[in-house]
């Protein structure tokens, strides 16, 4: 004969004072602050690029990701990649009644049906440096095609995986090139004010970045102008593969990578995103250095056409920044050299004028020089060029005095 035991009365009211507790722990707040790891990946997942966010643990990945699911109201699915085999991506053979007839199909898991039946959802692929290669080489599929087995998630799904860097991840490997270039890398990091704002209560809240319609024409053809024109200039930079096997599993340039850039820079043109937000997009998915070669050309594109300049150089604005001066006053020489004409080359005296007249006159020194070497003989010297004698002969001055010190030194 069995006994049911009583309950405690006081047993029971501890564990609701315990819940109580744990229960007020667990409410936040969330309130809307800038941050541009989380604009990055919220525009990298509207453009439906696979992410891999790389950092150390406990630092927030997967907090990001399930406050970013929640707030665009995508159910999360998360897969371990680490604990599966490569038959649960690839999909395991079910015989049928006739396999000669209509072949073996490959089930899907239970979670890829469950994405598949909702229409969309975020999966989120976490400690993908833990997986081994055969896993790794069987989410190929899953990432580019966007199928597990006879099944193809569709197209409200966006995929998101994080690792931990080879230095902290337990038993980990370097991931694949394949695999690696079919991922937008970013890379994560903690904010001090963030996590101590978050621990008393309130986390920032993601947000999918507003897209302005009457700018996507005006993107597109940005995004597509801005790789052409570098690719054109570096056609080096098309495809480079690393020489090291820890590079080969980030982010570098191939057609594929930089396809996904143009899409990047597209939205990241019509959300009017700010630079550092572009720079983490560019550099994820080409690599730092040709990222960042990518972003430079980007701020010459909107320098004024040197041939502009030159037909009218008393309507001339020149940038205010060092850097972009520079890069215009060269241009204009080198304009110059290709096509000398003594009208332009009296043009880009007066843009010279301008510039020291305006702005930092150690600019002008350089460009001055190299104009003045392409003077011709029956080219009468302009009258504003006694403006600039005196820069550059004050230039040429510290010139030579450094050099009589560095020879001193020597000495």
């Amino acid at each position: 004969m069995s006994s049911v035991l009583p309950s405690h009365p006081s047993t029971t009211t501890e564990l609701d004072s315990v819940a109580a507790l744990s229960a007020m722990l667990d409410t936040v707040t969330t309130e809307p602050r800038p941050d541009d790891q989380l604009e990055a990946l919220a525009l990298a997942v509207a453009a439906d690029l696979p992410v891999l966010l790389w950092g150390e643990p406990g630092i927030g990945k997967t907090a990001a990701l399930t406050q970013l699911a929640d707030s665009l109201n995508l159910p999360l699915t998360t897969v371990i990649a680490s604990v599966h085999e490569p038959s649960d991506f690839s999909g395991l053979p079910v015989l049928g009644e006739d396999p000669a007839t209509h072949g073996v199909p490959m089930a899907p898991p239970d979670w890829a049906v469950r994405l598949v039946q909702a229409g969309r959802g975020l999966l989120f692929l976490d400690e993908l440096s833990t997986a081994p290669p055969a896993v790794q080489a069987a989410l190929l599929r899953l990432v580019l095609e966007r199928r597990i087995g006879a099944l193809q998630l569709p197209p409200g799904v966006r995929i998101v995986a994080a690792a931990n860097p080879p230095s902290s991840a337990a038993d980990g490997w370097e991931l694949s090139p394949p695999l690696a270039n079919r991922f937008v890398h970013l890379h994560w990091t903690h904010d001090h004010d963030v996590v101590v704002r978050g621990l008393g209560g309130t986390w920032p809240r993601a947000t999918l970045p507003r897209l302005d319609v009457e700018k996507f024409s005006e993107a597109v053809a940005f995004g597509r102008r801005a790789v052409c024109h570098l690719l054109d200039a570096r056609p080096t930079l098309v495809h480079q593969l690393p020489g090291s096997q820890t590079r080969r599993g980030g982010a570098w340039p191939s057609p594929r990578s930089w396809d996904m850039t143009v899409r990047l820079i597209a939205f990241a043109t019509a959300a009017s995103s700010s630079t550092d937000v572009l720079s983490l997009l560019v550099r994820g998915s080409v690599g730092d250095g040709p990222g960042f070669e990518l972003l430079a050309a980007l701020e010459r594109m909107d320098l004024p056409d040197p041939e502009t300049l030159l037909a009218d150089p008393a309507a001339a604005a020149l940038p205010e920044r060092g850097d972009l001066r520079q890069a215009v006053l060269d241009a204009v020489v080198a304009a110059v050299r290709r096509r000398p004409e003594r009208s332009r080359w009296d043009a880009a005296w007066t843009l010279l004028v301008t510039a020291v007249q305006t702005g930092p006159p150690d600019l002008v020194v350089v460009p001055a020089t190299t104009l003045a070497t392409l003077r011709q003989d029956d080219w009468e010297v302009p009258t504003g060029i006694d403006q600039l004698a005196d820069v550059v002969s004050v230039s040429v001055a510290a010139d030579r005095a450094a050099e009589q010190a560095a020879a001193q030194n020597i000495r």
